[in-house]
């Protein structure tokens, strides 16, 4: 699989304002083992999307969770978008500990992206997680987020 992860970043941040509000940026878009697809964005440190306690505001930390998560989605199943939609369906994300100055949430594909096709050429709705971790840049755990996705035919 080839992933160009400079329009992967043009797409989101065309198809997500809220993501260009937040300045988020986009550092990796890249194929893993086995069908896998992992993308890395980063949130930077501003007083504009900090919290009462000067870290990054929770809402913050979720948007760029699952900004990260859709962009491993327009990577893995982009040339579908004339057949489905994807939308995310559901999302859980834990705070872990106390996060200050930027964050990066690095968001990885939870089933394989053929499985996927699959379901979605066999006609059903596929549903699938992805998984995103976040963390400060020095990389210590701040949260852990779930994003389950869906491609709805057209």
């Amino acid at each position: 699989m080839t992933i160009d992860s400079r329009q992967v970043a043009a797409g989101m941040l065309e198809a997500v304002p809220f993501a260009r509000t937040l300045g988020l940026e986009f550092v990796e878009v890249a194929p893993e083992a086995e069908g896998g697809v992992r993308a890395v964005v980063r949130l930077p440190d501003s007083p504009a999307t900090h919290n009462h306690i000067g870290g990054p505001h929770a809402g913050a930390m979720f948007t760029l969770g699952e900004t990260a998560s859709g962009a491993v989605v327009l990577a893995a199943f982009g040339q579908l978008l004339d057949r489905a939609v994807p939308l995310a369906v559901r999302a859980e994300i834990a705070y872990r500990k106390l996060a200050m100055g930027p964050v990066l949430a690095t968001a990885r594909l939870g089933r394989p992206a053929v499985e996927v096709i699959e379901e979605l050429e066999a006609g059903q709705r596929p549903e699938f997680p992805i998984a995103v971790e976040i963390a400060t840049e020095d990389g210590k755990p701040t949260a852990a987020m779930t994003v389950i996705w869906t491609l709805r035919p057209n």
